[in-house]
């Protein structure tokens, strides 16, 4: 294992290329009916490394660490039938869209909640038989 952060570095960067190659982003085609889908993925990576030395005492010690991380993530697919080519976006809902996306549950359930009470107010509205 390298002793220096740079060629830590760069062995912990090799690695990570090699998850984010080609492949990963474009992925491997396939057939669905008529179509041929092609996903798209975007990669994201993280990366940090240090190290340091102690010369201090009678023997020098050193360290190096590091670390990382990698997300892909579904964007969209390439769509091909026949001789045409179009892109399907993959979109992530973001908080005010799911909120909106709900509503119409919502107003359903708010609606069957005030009922219960409008049928009391209208029974105690209405004349009594005689």
């Amino acid at each position: 294992m390298p002793s220096d952060p740079e060629s830590f570095l760069g062995k912990l960067m090799d690695q990570f290329r090699a998850v984010a190659q080609t492949e990963t982003t474009i992925g491997k085609e396939f057939v669905v009916g008529d179509y041929t889908l092609i996903p798209v993925s975007k990669v994201s990576l993280g990366l940090g490394a240090g190290g340091g030395q102690h010369t201090g005492d009678k023997s020098p010690r050193e360290g190096v660490g590091g670390g990382g991380g990698v997300t892909v993530d579904p964007v969209a697919f390439i769509a091909i039938k026949g001789g045409e080519i179009s892109v399907l976006r993959i979109k992530k809902a973001g908080a005010l869209e799911a909120v909106l996306e709900h509503i119409p549950e919502i107003q359903e359930l708010v609606a069957k909640k005030a009922k219960p009470s409008a049928d009391a107010e209208a029974e105690q509205e209405a004349p009594e038989p005689e």
